[in-house]
């Protein structure tokens, strides 16, 4: 039994566990972005140079957020019924939790995008 390496993700199967990853990155995220800027403000006064830092993990966040939003969006184009899906089998409830794991990995994504642009626009600690 060969595996072919560009299918990796075929082996995956979305499940709760997935479907709260997006909303747990954004929420470190959030976490991280109020820990970077107080220990920022406390220790230089201001947010004069650049922030590798934070961009870092901005990009972090978001890789995860999309990988995530990639394996969803490919699980819930798997082939099953039409729908509606009123027969409830496991294809079916599959493909449900994919969409939701997708539709919350896009609100995650913007989320993040959101909470890091005050860092990109303020400059003081006023």
């Amino acid at each position: 039994m060969s595996r072919d390496p560009l299918k990796w993700h075929e082996r995956l199967r979305v499940s709760l566990w997935t479907l709260i990853v997006p909303p747990a990155v954004w929420a470190g995220h959030f976490l991280f972005s109020y820990l970077w800027a107080s220990i920022s403000c406390a220790k230089v006064g201001s947010f004069a140079r650049f922030p590798t830092l934070f961009v870092a993990g901005t990009v972090v966040a978001l890789a995860i957020i999309l990988v995530s939003g990639w394996i969803a969006w490919k699980q819930q184009r798997m082939t099953g019924d039409p729908p509606p899906h009123e027969s409830g089998t496991q294809i079916d409830r599959l493909r449900f939790i994919a969409k939701s794991t997708l539709l919350l990995a896009g609100l995650s994504f913007v989320a993040v995008l959101f909470s890091a642009l005050p860092v990109a626009f303020l400059s003081d600690c006023r």
